[in-house]
């Protein structure tokens, strides 16, 4: 909600800004991400803007999870006022059922991660009969 309110141009900090640098678990932190779930795909798409893919973003799948992780060192050199985030950035979800995970391709394009996770359609389950045999 409070993306619909107008900042003003003063020094005052608003109350959550407050909480966001003194809390290292703010939204801030996380990495944002689109998540669509397509005929025979579901893709992930993060915000990743500065990051070399190569070095410094993962992207794991295990145990019907999709982790994407990336780390932004903090430049030595910078002497004035930064806003930029630094540090390990990580995000998790959960893959849908179908899932192939050994077919998972991923892509870096102008600060964008997309993340392709094939699906197959799961089988529905059905009630299988268990004989019993007498002993």
């Amino acid at each position: 909600m409070t993306s619909l309110l107008p900042r003003t141009g003063t020094r005052v900090p608003v109350l959550s800004d407050l909480f966001d640098a003194a809390w290292p678990f703010g939204e801030h932190n996380l990495v944002r991400i689109e998540e669509v779930a397509e005929e025979g795909k579901y893709v992930v798409r993060a915000e990743l803007p500065g990051f070399d893919p190569e070095k410094n973003v993962h992207v794991s799948a295990e145990h019907g999870l999709l982790t994407i992780s990336a780390i932004r060192e903090a430049r030595t050199e910078h002497k004035g006022r930064s806003e930029f985030r630094y540090g390990s950035f990580t995000r998790t979800v959960t893959l849908p059922k179908g899932a192939e995970t050994t077919k998972i391709a991923a892509v870096y394009h102008n600060g964008i991660l997309e993340v392709t996770v094939p699906v197959t359609k799961p089988e529905a389950d059905k009630q299988v009969e268990i004989p019993i045999k007498k002993d």
